[in-house]
C-alpha cells in the first residue's frame, strides 16, 4: 500500500495542473454571468460530505481553488473514511471565484474519493479471504481522466496496474492472432522492440497458452475469463512445473468478471496478482456539497 511509505500525493507530476486548468476552461469557456451576480465579496464554504467514503482528490481539490486565487483547509486528511454529514474542509476567497470552481472541485473529488472507497472495500475483502498479494485495477479508465482514476486506486490501497500502453507490454487475443496467431513469436516481438526495462505480459485462455508464454519468456500471465476452481489449479500447477521445476520466474495474473460478490473465489496463493475494473467502472461517487456560510 503507497499511503504506508508517504503521501501518494508527491507521486503526481506537475502536468496534472494544466489539467486543472482545462477543465475551468471548459466549465466556464466565456462570461461567467452567475459570478456577476454574487460579486467578489469575500466568504469561505463548507465542503460537507453527505454519504458515506474515504476521502481522495485532494490535490486536485486544492488546485482548482488555487488557480482561483482561493484557499482550502482540510478538517480530514487524505484516505481518512468519514460518515455523513461531514464537515470535511473550509474553502475561502471571492464568492464568485469559490462558486467558480465549485462544480469542477466537487465532481472530482466525488469520482476520486468513490473508487478510493470501492477500492478499499474490495481490498478488504480479499484480505478477510486470507489474499496477501496485489489487487489492482485495469486501464478501462475514463478518456482524459485517467490520472484523476488511479490516484484513487492508490489511495484506496489497490495497485493501479499500468498506466498506458508504453508502461507494460500486454499481448492480448488480437495481437496473438495478428502475429500469426503465434504467443512465442509476439512475445519474442515485444521483447525485442520494447527491451529489458519493459515487461510483457500475455492474456491466456487455458493452462497450455500459459505455458506457451512463460517458456517464451513472458514476465507475467493472465490466466483470462477462468472459472475459481479453473484459476486454482492452473495456478498451482504452473507454479509447481516451471517455477519449482524449471526455475522459470514469471508472475500469475487473474481477471475476467471479478467483483465484490465472486471475488473470494478467485483468492489463491499461487496468483500474484488479482486485477478487476470494478473498483473503478460504474463506480458509486460519494456526495459533497460546498455550501457557502451565510
Amino acid at each position: 500500500m503507497a499511503s504506508m511509505y508517504g503521501q501518494v500525493a508527491h507521486s503526481l507530476n506537475p502536468n496534472y495542473k494544466a489539467d486543472v486548468t482545462r477543465w475551468l476552461a471548459e466549465d466556464c469557456p466565456s462570461f461567467d454571468y452567475g459570478g456577476f451576480v454574487v460579486g467578489d465579496a469575500h466568504g469561505e464554504a463548507k465542503l460537507l460530505g453527505k454519504s458515506a467514503g474515504m476521502l481522495a482528490g485532494v490535490p486536485f481539490f486544492d488546485e482548482v481553488f488555487r488557480q482561483l486565487d482561493c484557499s482550502v483547509e482540510w478538517h480530514l486528511s487524505e484516505g481518512s473514511s468519514f460518515s455523513p454529514v461531514h464537515h470535511c474542509a473550509t474553502v475561502r476567497g471571492p464568492v464568485r471565484k469559490i462558486l467558480l470552481g465549485e462544480r469542477v472541485a466537487l465532481n472530482t473529488l466525488a469520482r476520486c474519493s468513490g473508487i478510493a472507497t470501492k477500492s478499499a472495500r474490495l481490498l478488504s475483502l480479499v484480505r478477510k479471504a486470507g489474499y496477501r498479494h496485489t489487487l489492482a485495477g485495469t486501464r478501462k479508465t475514463t478518456p482524459g481522466f485517467r490520472l484523476v482514476e488511479k490516484y484513487g486506486m492508490l489511495i484506496g490501497g489497490c495497485d493501479p496496474h499500468r498506466y498506458d500502453l508504453s508502461t507494460m507490454t500486454m499481448l492480448k487475443d488480437n495481437h496473438i492472432w495478428a502475429c500469426q496467431n503465434s504467443i512465442t513469436r509476439a512475445v519474442h516481438a515485444a521483447k525485442a522492440v520494447g527491451g529489458f526495462s519493459i515487461k510483457v505480459e500475455v492474456e491466456c485462455q487455458s493452462e497450455e497458452e500459459a505455458e506457451e508464454a512463460i517458456h517464451a519468456g513472458a514476465d507475467v500471465v493472465m490466466l483470462d475469463n477462468f472459472s475459481g476452481e479453473g484459476v486454482k489449479v492452473a495456478s498451482r500447477s504452473l507454479k509447481e512445473r516451471l517455477r519449482k521445476g524449471e526455475g522459470r520466474e514469471f508472475l500469475i495474473e487473474v481477471s475476467g468478471g471479478l467483483t465484490e460478490e465472486n471475488v473470494e473465489e478467485f483468492v489463491c496463493k499461487h496468483v500474484d496478482i488479482i486485477s478487476t475494473s470494478s473498483i473503478h467502472q460504474g463506480v458509486k461517487h460519494v456526495d459533497f456539497s460546498l455550501k457557502i456560510v451565510h
